[in-house]
């Protein structure tokens, strides 16, 4: 028998911080409290599989363990978002979008959802548009595949540190600050449909399927593909300037196809690029964190890092 160091990422703390957090902020703000028993359920479940994880998950053996040990943080981000529709109206009782599309009015003079409708929506722009934003989906499954593929770990621990901060920010002001987005807001208001016979479709599926009414403020789509693209620059230039140009598309079609309003896309941008900074400023001090001995089997693998 010898010992084996069990380490700590910066992102285990993260995702174990944010599940403690919303236990907590139901238990204060959670009126009654019984309506919230599945989102407690929920997030002291996520905790106990990621110390289970991080209890007996060893990076250093090949397979299934590695992989659940450095990328267990990316299976959970479709849950945790899908639990947000459950504390959508944890502190307000109605979303806000009067406020903001009055915000905006004062500011942009008009709603751009609103102009888009009356002449611009054409078969060849939405479509462009609707691929760009159905790219997002691929771009996190992809990225780590590659990482985790050519070993390049200590890239996957800094980009899903980055991808961390970025979503539960995202997901705690989706709460804070509640705004259900232009597709209902200004459901009466549209004379168009955004039509187009693939992507659009695709689109459509995906989110009559899967998104939460309520998840606009901030645009977490904007928001992590800037992580994406910064990470896909650091990793290889040539994959990054083709990001460039969907990233771009992507973020310009939260508004058109009706999902975000302008401030929501600014403010997911700032989101991503704030996470990206942090890290970059902070993770290496972050990993000198101490670490505790797992009494363990001698091993008769190398230690992959």
């Amino acid at each position: 028998m010898k010992r084996r160091e069990l380490s700590l990422y910066p992102f285990d703390y993260l995702v174990i911080g944010y599940c403690l957090a919303m236990i907590i902020l139901i238990g204060i703000f959670g009126r009654p409290l019984e309506q919230y028993a599945d989102e407690v359920t929920f997030y002291a479940s996520m905790m106990l599989v990621a110390l289970v994880i991080i209890r007996f998950a060893d990076e250093t053996q090949s397979g299934i363990q590695r992989f659940f040990r450095l990328l267990y943080p990316a299976l959970m981000f479709t849950f945790f978002y899908r639990e947000t529709g459950g504390s959508m109206f944890l502190l307000f009782n109605k979303f806000l979008d009067p406020q903001l599309t009055g915000f905006e009015n004062r500011i942009l003079g008009g709603d751009i959802s609103i102009f888009l409708d009356k002449s611009h929506l054409t078969v060849f722009w939405n479509e462009l548009f609707s691929a760009c934003y159905f790219a997002y989906y691929l771009m996190i499954p992809t990225f780590l595949t590659y990482l985790f593929l050519t070993r390049r770990d200590d890239s996957t621990k800094q980009f899903l540190t980055a991808t961390c901060i970025t979503f539960f920010v995202s997901y705690s002001l989706f709460f804070i600050y509640p705004i259900e987005g232009p597709r209902y807001y200004f459901a009466e208001q549209y004379v168009h449909q955004i039509e187009g016979p693939f992507f659009r479709q695709l689109v459509n599926l995906v989110i009559d399927n899967g998104a939460v009414r309520g998840g606009c403020m901030p645009s977490s789509h904007v928001a992590e593909a800037l992580v994406v693209l910064v990470y896909v620059f650091r990793t290889d230039r040539k994959a990054g300037w083709l990001l460039l140009p969907v990233m771009i598309g992507l973020a310009i079609g939260t508004v058109w196809g009706r999902f975000h309003y302008i401030f929501d896309v600014v403010v997911g941008a700032a989101i991503g690029w704030g996470s990206i900074w942090i890290v970059t400023r902070f993770y290496d001090s972050w990993t000198n964190k101490t670490t505790v001995p797992v009494a363990k089997h001698e091993l008769s693998t190398e230690h992959v890092s």
